[in-house]
């Protein structure tokens, strides 16, 4: 069965502003870290390693043990834009609330995408996804860029980029929570913050340089938060994801 097309994005409860990114290859493992965070998050994002390894069977299999919960599909599209359309037309078939690509793609590729996932969406019967792109990945920092002789600062490459793909008409951007504050004075309320690199408290930081803990990051204003290894590597991930929430709500007690 393939994903609910019905959900939408835009955050309601703090849970639902939650999506773990489930990234084993293994499928097995998947779908039984799916079906033990049904009900804790409001979504699972999967990814180009797990997409590499079990295709598009492989995320309905992953989706049908979270029935409840919202896709976002994280292959980061970056190619020619007749490439990226037919790839954006392919992967909105599978109802994803949410699917990416790369900024740096350019105008073309941007809107290309677009109109792909939107005729994706509609010759499968489905609402079209919020069709978001990678700005700088949290990964690389200000060392990173000059390696690779980017002029000007992370913090101005992310609002460029934001600004492109803004125009291009996509809906928001994937981006490190540390630019959220200049990225809303920039583009408005209305464009989707999604953000990785979040870690709770006294977590391993793991590859991520641009970090923040969850609670900062909503305060900050993201809309939605993306987490990885602080949930699905511990001993109890619905628990772990349900302390997150908990968290949040409660302020990190009051920042104590």
């Amino acid at each position: 069965m393939t994903q609910n097309p019905s959900h939408t994005v835009r955050p309601g409860s703090i849970r639902d502003r939650i999506f773990c990114a489930i990234d084993p290859p293994d499928i097995d493992r998947a779908r039984a870290m799916a079906k033990s965070l049904s009900g804790a998050i409001g979504g699972i994002k999967l990814g180009l390693e797990f997409f590499t390894a079990n295709g598009p069977d492989g995320v309905r299999r992953v989706m049908d043990e979270a029935p409840d919960a919202a896709l976002f599909l994280d292959l980061k599209f970056h190619d020619i834009p007749n490439t990226v359309a037919a790839a954006m037309r392919s992967a909105a078939v599978l109802g994803p609330a949410i699917i990416n690509v790369h900024g740096f793609g350019g105008r073309a590729m941007l809107e290309a995408a677009y109109k792909g996932a939107e005729e994706g969406a509609a010759d499968a019967g489905h609402p079209r996804p919020k069709v978001i792109a990678v700005t700088v990945l949290t990964s690389l920092d200000q060392t990173d860029l000059e390696a690779m002789n980017i002029a000007g600062t992370v913090e101005d490459q992310v609002e460029a980029l934001a600004r492109t793909i803004a125009a291009c008409g996509l809906d928001g951007v994937v981006c490190s929570a540390l630019e959220i504050a200049s990225l809303r004075a920039a583009l408005g309320p209305d464009f989707i913050l999604v953000t990785p690199g979040i870690r709770p408290k006294g977590a391993d930081i793991g590859d991520q340089k641009r970090i923040m803990t969850p609670t900062d990051a909503i305060k900050a204003g993201s809309d939605y938060l993306v987490i990885g290894r602080p949930i699905t590597a511990a001993p109890d991930p619905a628990a772990a994801a349900q302390k997150i929430v908990e968290d949040i709500e409660n302020g990190d007690h009051a920042q104590s």
